[in-house]
């Protein structure tokens, strides 16, 4: 199955990316003003500035290129995207609990698995406002995502466009990437089902029938 996005889409993912990635290149430049003003005096504090931000750059770009890019499509493993969601959520509000092993590699092999996997770690991620654990566990053929922490929902907005219920028009950047996760999905044969109890968000990807 072939899934077409629309440029509407594209553009909003652009504006996400682009969003991203602001703050910590805005802080680099910050940070060589200082050099640049204050001189040596002021060197250490502004070389830790921008080598903090460098690196948080360089974690955000590395799951971006997984997540929306031809890089995570054709995964062999799931190694490379475990690390690349540790080192995303490292510092943050949010635990990762992903041991290694805990997922059959055997699942990685199928086309854009990996790749909707880590979109669908970053879905629970916007899931918890207020921080938690997302915990990842594997059964069979499944992999279930889950988002535990106060208020870990969905959003009817986000829900709405994971359904793909809604027009590229009416997509927002808070709400494109969950309408991006759900056509990758469709695109690679993959099965995504939703699921929720209190301050629980489960999200559990297999290989469609």
């Amino acid at each position: 199955m072939t899934v077409a996005l629309d440029i509407r889409v594209l553009e909003l993912l652009c504006s996400r990316l682009c969003h991203e990635l602001v703050s910590p290149v805005g802080a680099v430049n910050n940070g060589v003003e200082l050099i640049e003003e204050m001189g040596a005096d002021m060197a250490d504090e502004a070389m830790g500035l921008i080598a903090h931000s460098a690196q948080q750059a360089a974690r955000r770009l590395q799951v971006l290129r997984l997540a929306y890019g031809a890089a995570g499509t054709d995964a062999s493993s799931f190694g490379e995207v475990r690390t690349a969601a540790a080192n995303y959520l490292s510092g943050s509000k949010i635990a990762l609990e992903w041991p290694a092993g805990v997922l059959d590699d055997a699942l990685a092999g199928h086309r854009g698995f990996a790749k909707v996997l880590l979109n669908l770690i970053i879905m629970g991620e916007d899931a918890l406002a207020y921080g938690g654990t997302l915990a990842l566990v594997g059964s069979g053929g499944t992999v279930t995502v889950s988002a535990r922490g106060r208020a870990a929902a969905l959003k009817p907005d986000i829900r709405t466009a994971f359904d793909g219920a809604c027009a590229p028009g009416d997509l927002s950047p808070r709400t494109v990437h969950a309408y991006a996760t759900g056509r990758f999905a469709e695109n690679y044969g993959l099965s995504i089902a939703p699921s929720e109890t209190p301050d629980r968000l489960d999200l559990q990807l297999s290989i469609a029938a």
